[in-house]
């Protein structure tokens, strides 16, 4: 019997399924989680701190071209923060994969049997038999030696290494979409403009929690809630400050 008729006997022993007939594959959302939890931190990061800014400024009798231009400025800003944010944090990640990867590569070429052994050792200790697991760990590293250790003993798969740019283009996108919509708001209001601007944050706050519960395969009720209830604190609290610096001001 062959390695991967092996495999697959053990895999339908597993999952129950029988011989021969087609395994139907399993849809898992794992995946999504990086670019998922970055594209929802900057667009309520977005939604929130834009809307935060116009409130305050709004509460401290500030005329409605100054908190549209507050928020102008600061969504623009604040999308520039996270990019450069980002960029720097992900950089150094990238650094430290990319170090992580060049001794992997010198331990390689300097001690290939030690490492085979000790990728073998891997897979035993995930409860694969000695043998195959021997025969597993010869195969893949005739393949791709550095590639099996980066993802087998270092756990950095190919697509999920740190792309800086890439997080920097998504964070600063992601803020800027969430801090579009107070924005817009305030431009097409002519009267009542905090209460807009407040509404149109707590249902933007409402859709993105929903819709980042349902992308990631959750229930929406405790996403959407958490995310509803700590925009809406910071707002009122941004509110009240601005509120209180008018009148020590006066």
């Amino acid at each position: 019997m062959t390695l991967f008729a092996t495999l697959a006997g053990t895999h339908n022993r597993i999952m129950g399924a029988t011989p021969g007939r087609a395994h139907q594959a399993e849809t898992h959302r794992g995946d999504r989680s990086a670019w998922l939890r970055a594209a929802v931190l900057g667009a309520d990061d977005g939604i929130v701190s834009t809307a935060s800014l116009m409130l305050g400024v709004a509460a401290a009798h500030a005329t409605r071209s100054g908190v549209l231009t507050a928020g102008v400025a600061g969504m623009v800003a604040g999308a520039m923060a996270m990019a450069a944010g980002e960029y720097v944090s992900v950089s150094s990640q990238r650094d430290s994969e990319q170090a992580d990867l060049a001794r992997e590569r010198k331990e390689l070429a300097a001690a290939p049997a030690e490492e085979l052994q000790e990728l073998t050792q891997l897979y035993i200790a995930r409860g694969v038999e000695p043998a195959l697991a021997r025969q597993v760990a010869e195969q893949l590293t005739a393949s791709d030696a550095l590639g099996v250790h980066a993802r087998e003993e270092l756990g950095l798969a190919h697509e999920r290494r740190a792309r800086p740019l890439q997080a920097a283009a998504a964070s600063a996108a992601a803020f800027a979409a969430g801090a579009l919509l107070p924005v817009l708001a305030m431009a097409a209001s002519r009267s009542a403009q905090s209460v807009v601007i407040a509404v149109v944050a707590v249902v933007g706050l409402a859709v993105l929690g929903w819709a980042g519960a349902v992308a990631g395969g959750a229930r929406w009720l405790r996403p959407l809630s958490r995310v509803v209830t700590g925009g809406s604190l910071a707002m009122a609290l941004t509110l009240l400050v601005g509120h209180l610096s008018h009148t020590a001001g006066a």
